[in-house]
């Protein structure tokens, strides 16, 4: 038998944060990693607003798995779509019927939309932001509605074509509204004839009394006061309660209020991977959180089985302070670092780490040019100083070279000109 043959089998399920991370840091291991997702590239989702809104194209953010672990020589990256578990014969199952092995399983499936029991009748009207062809559809009807509104004669009709509304005020509605703001009272302003875009509106719903939340109140404020300069108008306070293909009801502090718009973008939310179910149903005896949020040990193991971990989105892990890690990133990117770590001490006999501690290194938003927030170490910063911090961390963290080249000439030129370039409307709407 090979060396090959005979070594730990680590299944990774998931080509995200938490799942590449802990692929990368068994590259020393005595180990034979599988990196398995249904798709074949890494995508920095923090930026897949920009993809949206024309600032940056899909390539830009996206790629390749293999070209990732290409000179990691016990890494192979099989694509494939998972639909279950067999933790008796320690097996993961997939879509295509092939079924892989595993001696130590990781799970990083990530997280999805969360409609709030409302997915069938609201999610074809309200597209969420997780994935590349949720990024193009928004960048498609967003387009389309400024295309729609330059040859519709009716004044209401060209209102209602102009009226952008996105749900929810985190870190990406805020990001998401900025962006729509500055493309149609800077990019667009010049490009049509019967039209104005600059009086395009952009509405904001948030259903608590500030924006972001989780962020000081400082921070909140600064924030709420960078959205109102650009032209975005909050609506704090605000419930959805419908939303339709020519519209969305708030109920706006007791007010109900319709808004008559074809263009809704979903940030409202977001529930973990239905793979958590099937996980917890193939260990037993767990019962999955709030939003779908499978439990994990303080050592990111599921239940009684020490070879199965699950990290980033899709798992629920109280913090130091009581409340819930939160589904960011920066979680997933040290629990699977953390899980990695935990592997190998155990293939090489090394004595097992403490239990996982999130090492909260701060946050950060953008709102438009030369606009953001960032907390970190105790520091509040807004305005410049925090955009040009913002720009730095998520160049530093793209996953290629290549990647950070392009963005950072993309982020230049539309810095310079005010421009975007990726604007094509590649598969128009049929709605």
């Amino acid at each position: 038998m090979s060396a090959a043959a005979s070594a730990h089998r680590v299944v990774i399920v998931g080509g995200g944060f938490g799942g590449l991370l802990c692929g990368l840091g068994l590259r020393r291991s005595p180990a034979a990693v599988t990196l398995l997702d249904r798709r074949n590239f890494h995508l920095f989702q923090p930026l897949l607003y920009q993809v949206a809104t024309r600032a940056l194209s899909p390539a830009n953010i996206a790629a390749p798995l293999r070209a990732i672990v290409k000179k990691q020589a016990n890494a192979h990256v099989l694509l494939a779509e998972v639909t279950g578990f067999d933790l008796t014969a320690n097996e993961v199952l997939t879509v295509e019927g092939v079924r892989v092995p595993f001696d130590t399983l990781v799970v990083a499936a990530g997280s999805t939309h969360h409609y709030f029991g409302k997915d069938a009748a609201w999610e074809p009207h309200a597209p969420g932001l997780k994935t590349v062809e949720d990024a193009t559809k928004i960048r498609q009807r967003v387009l389309l509605a400024f295309e729609k509104a330059e040859r519709d004669p009716d004044i209401a009709n060209r209102r209602k074509h102009l009226t952008f509304v996105v749900v929810g005020g985190g870190p990406t509605g805020v990001e998401m509204a900025g962006s729509i703001a500055e493309l149609a009272r800077d990019t667009l302003r010049r490009d049509f004839r019967t039209i104005d875009p600059t009086s395009a509106r952009v509405i904001l719903v948030e259903n608590s009394d500030y924006v972001l939340q989780m962020y000081p109140e400082k921070s909140r404020q600064r924030a709420l006061e960078a959205l109102t300069a650009i032209g975005v108008e909050p609506w704090l306070g605000g419930r959805v309660t419908d939303i339709t293909a020519d519209g969305v009801t708030v109920n706006r502090n007791g007010v109900i209020e319709n808004l008559a718009t074809e263009t809704v973008i979903w940030a409202a939310g977001v529930k973990a991977s239905p793979l958590g179910k099937l996980l917890a149903d193939a260990v037993g005896g767990i019962a999955l959180g709030r939003a779908g949020h499978l439990p994990v040990n303080p050592d990111c193991t599921v239940g009684n089985r020490p070879n199965v971990f699950v990290v980033g989105d899709m798992m629920s892990l109280t913090g130091p302070d009581g409340k819930p890690l939160p589904g960011v990133a920066p979680v997933a990117m040290q629990q699977g670092k953390y899980v990695a770590d935990t592997i190998d001490r155990r293939l090489t006999g090394r004595s097992p780490l403490p239990p996982f501690k999130y090492h909260d290194k701060g946050s950060m938003a953008t709102i438009g040019r030369s606009r953001a927030v960032a907390v970190t170490g105790g520091m509040q910063l807004s305005g410049w100083l925090a955009w040009m911090a913002w720009l730095f961390i998520h160049i530093l963290y793209l996953a290629r070279f290549e990647n950070r080249v392009l963005v950072l000439f993309q982020w230049f030129w539309s810095y310079v000109t005010r421009n975007r370039t990726a604007r094509l409307i590649t598969h128009p709407d049929r709605r």
